[in-house]
């Protein structure tokens, strides 16, 4: 019988064949959970072709690309009080959702829980996995794994409630590293995050990307996201960090003009983290200075 505790959502543009393979996986998972795929305005066909296959799933077609908002878009459509993300070229395993839900059960406070990720083909663990697991961010000790600063969210159940009462996803901020402002938000507001060992994801790279743009916009992302949370020795540092680690090129460069244009929107909506937060981001600093997962390169 299908868990009624829980949802999917998948986000697609222009991945006909990906978006038809992640939501076949999904309705054949034990917890048979209700699927909803938001398609950012393919031209491939992608919501014809899905709705046809799969008239069990929920297909909403917009006539833009919403980037990450359109997982926004999705949440808005389910009632179960969590929901599992994946994207077009990632699956779950079987059993991962009914567990996730369990430990959400079990844990009121608990806003996100972020699995284990294996890189296909062969079922090697992700890079990311290593830091994930060995996450030196200080957090409660009810915790059923470790505290995370931020999360994935191709690889993440969360709490509905909880998503819901922090905005979901900016849309400024598109697609490509827009969780951690939300992540932020999240501890803000008193909600915890972390990593369970027990819950796996699949990740198939997608071919078909523009590795190039994401950089840009994943460079712009985490200058916004600096100065809109983070006190100003802080974001300094992280900037200089990123002044110095990141390609010269053309493409860096066009991301710094993109995070000077937004300029304005950012000193209106800056609001500093509290201190308790703070720490939490500034435990990180070390590891991502260091990590092989972390790079922006293209």
């Amino acid at each position: 019988m299908a868990d009624p505790r829980i949802g999917a959502v998948v986000i697609t543009w222009n991945r006909r064949e990906e978006a038809l393979e992640s939501v076949g996986r999904l309705l054949s998972l034990p917890e048979r959970p209700h699927v909803v795929l938001v398609d950012n305005g393919s031209t491939d066909g992608t919501a014809e072709a899905v709705a046809a296959a799969y008239p069990e799933a929920e297909v909403v077609a917009l006539r833009e690309n919403l980037g990450a908002v359109g997982r926004n878009v999705g949440v808005a459509r389910l009632s179960t009080p969590y929901v599992a993300f994946a994207d077009d070229d990632t699956w779950w395993e079987p059993g991962s959702l009914a567990r996730a839900a369990d430990v959400l059960d079990a844990h009121p406070r608990l806003a996100v829980v972020t699995a284990r990720i294996l890189a296909e083909p062969g079922a090697r663990e992700d890079p990311i996995v290593a830091e994930l697991r060995d996450s030196p961010v200080p957090g409660p000790a009810w915790l059923p794994g470790p505290a995370l600063g931020s999360f994935l969210a191709g690889a993440s159940v969360l709490r509905r409630e909880a998503f819901l009462e922090c905005g979901g996803f900016s849309s400024w901020l598109w697609l490509g590293g827009e969780e951690e402002l939300l992540a932020v938000d999240l501890a803000t507001a008193g909600w915890e995050l972390c990593y369970l060992e027990k819950l796996t994801v699949h990740h198939q790279a997608s071919r078909n990307r523009d590795a190039h743009h994401r950089r840009r916009v994943g460079i712009r992302n985490t200058l916004w996201f600096t100065w809109l949370r983070r006190p100003v020795r802080a974001a300094l540092r992280r900037t200089a960090h990123l002044a110095r680690t990141v390609p010269r090129d053309r493409i860096s460069a066009l991301a710094a003009l993109d995070a000077l244009r937004g300029l304005p929107w950012v000193l209106a909506e800056r609001r500093r983290v509290p201190p308790r937060v703070e720490a939490r981001l500034a435990s990180l600093e070390a590891a991502q200075a260091s990590s092989r997962a972390r790079r922006y390169v293209s």
